[in-house]
């Protein structure tokens, strides 16, 4: 009775390996719902690839607050992705000396020293994303800063570029050209921490700055990167015959036309119907998000529930743990206990159950 993730373990588990073995220096990212998997799970999952004998040193959160349930279940360094700012809270001070983390003002750099002077950090220069991250004077009075003490661990630069098509060599190399020209302090080989290279951009980054350790952060590819490792499967709870004109749900709706409504795990506890935008710019996704809303008006949403490898409409909103769905006549007609397929966005899912082989 549950929104189960079902694994190919064997699969996935190749798929893991060969990313691992075609990123040198991979640092795996789970933050988040853990791409649908939990954060503990993937953290296992990385200190699997360690164990295995890959090169992966160093596991990227999102936040500091989700640094204890990785820290127990993987044993190298820990970098957090979102900047350090004065606000947040501390965190257990045994982990230190593991955990690295991301700086992107000069004040905070500031403050953060004076706090703890040992600190591990990145300094993150600011992409085409104008996300977060210092310009090119702020490093080099970053590097000014930084030449004053010895104290300080300094781990690299980070870059997180934008996922837009197109080349992203020219601005990495602009941009790396700003960190080398701060002359900021290094102790053995500076590291560039990067998002969303491509493989090609990556190889040609460590031809083009050989004195650069690359770190590549890659979250989605890993995990997801093979979906048909991957099956999501909601279990039929009820099945009610109707008759057109027929009223039912929450809201007492009437069935347009004569067939079945099943209930089915999943719900908006799970994800399930909560929409987030897609970042489709194209005409042909602003018509069908148009089409959407026309549908929701009249009441008739396409649910992501497949029945026959066919998409099946809401008959009404979803529920917190649950879904009712509507089969007109004619459809096959699943038996309560049968699974149903579910197309889900996994970064926004919270599943019952992950079954791994």
């Amino acid at each position: 009775m549950s929104l189960t993730l079902t694994v190919d373990g064997p699969r996935w588990r190749a798929h893991l390996e060969s990313v691992a073995d075609a990123h040198p220096g991979i640092v795996p990212v789970a933050k988040g719902n853990g791409y649908g998997f939990t954060l503990g799970r993937l953290a296992r999952k990385a200190q699997w690839l360690r164990d295995r004998g890959h090169d992966v040193t160093t596991l990227a959160v999102g936040t500091y607050a989700e640094i204890p349930e990785v820290a127990t279940r993987w044993n190298g360094d820990i970098l957090v992705l979102t900047p350090w700012r004065p606000f947040v809270e501390p965190f257990d001070p045994t982990l230190t000396k593991r955990v690295i983390h991301t700086v992107s003002r000069l004040a905070d750099l500031d403050q953060l020293l004076t706090l703890a002077p040992t600190a591990r950090i990145v300094l993150e220069r600011t992409t085409s994303m104008q996300r977060h991250g210092m310009s090119a004077r702020e490093l080099w009075e970053a590097g000014e800063v930084l030449r004053r003490r010895d104290d300080v661990r300094l781990e690299g630069v980070a870059l997180h570029l934008p996922l837009a098509q197109g080349n992203h060599l020219g601005e990495v190399g602009r941009l790396l050209n700003d960190y080398v020209a701060a002359a900021v302090p290094e102790r053995g080989a500076p590291a560039l921490w990067v998002s969303h290279l491509t493989d090609g951009e990556l190889e040609t980054l460590r031809q083009q700055y050989p004195d650069f350790v690359a770190r590549p952060r890659i979250g989605t590819q890993l995990w997801l990167g093979d979906r048909g490792a991957l099956r999501v499967t909601a279990t039929v709870l009820d099945v009610h015959p109707v008759e057109r004109g027929d009223a039912f749900g929450y809201r007492a709706r009437t069935a347009p036309k004569s067939g079945h409504l099943l209930v089915v795990s999943g719900g908006t506890a799970h994800g399930i119907g909560l929409e987030a935008p897609t970042g489709e710019s194209t005409i042909k996704a602003r018509a069908a998000t148009f089409a959407r809303g026309g549908l929701d008006a009249v009441g008739f949403v396409r649910s992501p529930y497949s029945i026959d490898g066919k998409q099946r409409l809401f008959a009404e909103p979803p529920h917190m743990q649950a879904s009712m769905l509507f089969l007109p006549s004619g459809a096959r007609v699943p038996a309560v206990g049968d699974r149903i397929d579910v197309r889900v966005r996994y970064t926004a899912t919270t599943f019952d159950r992950v079954d791994i082989s």
